[in-house]
């Protein structure tokens, strides 16, 4: 008796100064063709811990799954995609990194982006006492740095519920680059003001990833072109399953 092939859960691991709704038309489109897909909230704490979140929603998935991540998520899926049943990766507008790399390591190696200028800093509490760093895009910067395609109404929407990261993110080094032994797929936004796309390309071509460049689209790419990011994850799932 043959058995169908099973299709791999999409989970979708937003990135920094976002969250999960991000990903809503993405969701619409993949769930339109029969793909089920999780979303979770991404912690923003620290690239370990996030990514060890990330892992543990993906293990409890049952069956296959892809990986996808959006810029500072890309760095996470880059850690928890060696879970085991971690098929495909795919990063949208991403930082992808090597083991022992740091976000900032990586983006230090191009030209800044307008990005580290808007940063806004922010102290949140420690478990153990003290506090920590925390950074979030300055509100008038966010439009033309964020998401300069995404239509003015919604833009101030995203500004207002941005999620801020934990600044030890940036210095933290990846333990593990689960593309070594799973295929990629990348995403790269041709106007990213936030990602110099120059680095996302370089870390696409490093990973040996399948990759497309959307042409004008902003970090919000995801919002912005859902169809175009879809498409993409459709691939990944096509061919992982």
């Amino acid at each position: 008796m043959s058995t169908s092939p099973v299709t791999p859960t999409v989970v979708l691991v937003h990135g920094a100064f976002t969250d999960a709704a991000s990903w809503s038309g993405v969701v619409a489109e993949l769930q339109g063709r029969g793909v089920p897909v999780v979303a979770p909230p991404n912690p923003l704490r620290g690239l370990a811990c996030d990514a060890a979140y990330v892992a543990s929603v993906a293990e409890q998935i049952d069956g296959p799954v892809v990986l996808v991540g959006h810029s500072y998520g890309g760095a996470v899926i880059t850690v928890a995609g060696a879970a085991e049943n971690v098929v495909g990766l795919v990063y949208v507008a991403a930082y992808v990194l090597a083991e022992g790399e740091s976000v900032g390591e990586l983006q230090g190696r191009f030209p800044e982006s307008p990005l580290g200028a808007s940063l806004v800093q922010w102290a949140y509490p420690l478990p153990e006492g003290g506090t920590a760093v925390e950074v979030s895009v300055a509100v008038d910067a966010f439009p033309s740095v964020f998401a300069a395609d995404v239509p003015a109404d919604v833009t101030r929407v995203l500004a207002a519920t941005q999620r801020p990261l934990a600044a030890s993110a940036f210095t933290e080094t990846a333990a593990a680059a689960a593309w070594r032994t799973r295929p990629s797929w990348a995403l790269v936004a041709g106007a990213d003001r936030a990602v110099n796309p120059e680095v996302e390309r370089f870390g696409a071509r490093r990973a040996g990833a399948t990759t497309v460049e959307v042409e004008g689209a902003s970090h919000a790419v995801a919002v912005s072109r859902p169809a175009e990011v879809a498409a993409l994850v459709l691939d990944a799932v096509r061919a992982t399953r």
